[in-house]
C-alpha cells in the first residue's frame, strides 16, 4: 500500500535519512522504530508532505505521493497541535472539514466518536481545560474522524493512564480490522509486540532491520532454554551443554542453558531425563525490546 524508495533527506550539517526503503502492506499495522534522532520523524513528515525528500520517492497504491493523497491520511503527531482556546467539538468538526467532510457529516461522526469514547460532556470544553491524556483522546478523534486509508500514529499512548491506553489500543485494532493501514511509531516495545505485524528499525539515518515481527524474533533466537527439574543444582562440569545460570525454586531447581552449535533440545532431554524429573522446559526467545537494544548497539 505504501512504498518508500531510497529516501534521502539532508538538513544543514545533518543527514536525517540515507537511502531508506520500506514497504508497508495494505491492511497491516507497521511499526516504525528507532532511538531518538534515528530519522523516524523526518520520514513521517515526508509521507505527510510536510517536507520533501532530497531524493527518492513515496508511492501510495502505486501512485506517486501527491496533494490528492492528503485526504486519505490521518496523522497523530508526537507534538500535539490542537487550538487550546477553541471548543473541542467545534475544533474537531473544523479539522474534519479540512479533510473533505461536510459540516453535517463531520458533526455526525464527531458525536459518534464522543459517545464511543464516553466524552460527550467535552463538546463545549476548551482543550486547555483538559489533562494531557484527555487532550490526546480529542486529538485521536481528529486524526481518524475522516476514516483515512492510512493512519500514522507517532507515540499515540503518551500521557495516557493504563485504562485509557487500553481503550485507544482497542480502537486502533478495530480501525485496522475495518481496513485501515496503520504506521505506528513508539518507544514502547510491549506495544509493538501486541499491535504490529511488521516493523522497520532505523538508526543513524539508516534502516538496519525490517520484516515481520514473528520472523525477526525467530531470527534472533540463540538456543537459550529454561529447564526446571526436581532436586538440587546439577554440577555443570558433568553436563554436555552450557549452563548460563542455576537457581533454587520451591520444587527443585531452575536451570538456564544454552545449546552449542549442532545440539538440539532433544539432546538435553535425553541426557537429563534419566537423572531427574523435568517439570518445565521453555525456550527463551528475545522480545522486541532486547532485539531493539542489540540491533542498535551493534550498528554504530
Amino acid at each position: 500500500m505504501l512504498s518508500i524508495r531510497n529516501i534521502v533527506k539532508q538538513y544543514a550539517g545533518h543527514r536525517a535519512l540515507s537511502g531508506v526503503s520500506i514497504e508497508v502492506e495494505q491492511g497491516k499495522v507497521f511499526g516504525l522504530l528507532g532511538p531518538n534522532g534515528a530519522g523516524k520523524t523526518s520520514l513521517i513528515r515526508i509521507i505527510n508532505q510536510i517536507t520533501a525528500p532530497d531524493s527518492g520517492e513515496v508511492l501510495i497504491n502505486g501512485q506517486k505521493l501527491n496533494q490528492h493523497h492528503i485526504g486519505s491520511i490521518g496523522y497523530l503527531p508526537e507534538e500535539r497541535g490542537l487550538y487550546k482556546k477553541m471548543e473541542i467539538g467545534e475544533q474537531i468538526v473544523y479539522l474534519a472539514q479540512l479533510k473533505g467532510l461536510t459540516e453535517q457529516e463531520a458533526t455526525r461522526r464527531a458525536k459518534k466518536w464522543f459517545v464511543k469514547l464516553e466524552i460527550e460532556s467535552w463538546w463545549k470544553k476548551k482543550i486547555e481545560e483538559l489533562s494531557k491524556g484527555m487532550q490526546q483522546k480529542a486529538q485521536f478523534v481528529a486524526t481518524v474522524i475522516h476514516e483515512p486509508e492510512l493512519i500514522i500514529l507517532d507515540e499515540p499512548f503518551t500521557g495516557f493512564d493504563p485504562v485509557n491506553a487500553e481503550i485507544i489500543k482497542n480502537e486502533i485494532l478495530e480501525l485496522n480490522r475495518n481496513g485501515a493501514t496503520i504506521i505506528f511509531s513508539t518507544h514502547r516495545m510491549e506495544s509493538v509486540e501486541e499491535l504490529c505485524d511488521s516493523i522497520a528499525l532505523l538508526n543513524l539515518s539508516h534502516k538496519i532491520l525490517d520484516g515481520k515481527v514473528r520472523d525477526i524474533r525467530n531470527q534472533y533466537r540463540n538456543g537459550t532454554y529454561i529447564l526446571e527439574h526436581e532436586g538440587g543444582a546439577v554440577s555443570t562440569a558433568e553436563l554436555p551443554f552450557e549452563v548460563v545460570a542455576q537457581k533454587a525454586t520451591e520444587d527443585g531447581n531452575r536451570m538456564t542453558l544454552k545449546l552449542t552449535p549442532g545440539q538440539t533440545l532433544n539432546d538435553v532431554l535425553a541426557y537429563m531425563l534419566p537423572l531427574t524429573r523435568i517439570s518445565r522446559v521453555e525456550e527463551v526467545v528475545p522480545d522486541m525490546n532486547e532485539i531493539f537494544i542489540q540491533a542498535v548497539s551493534t550498528h554504530k
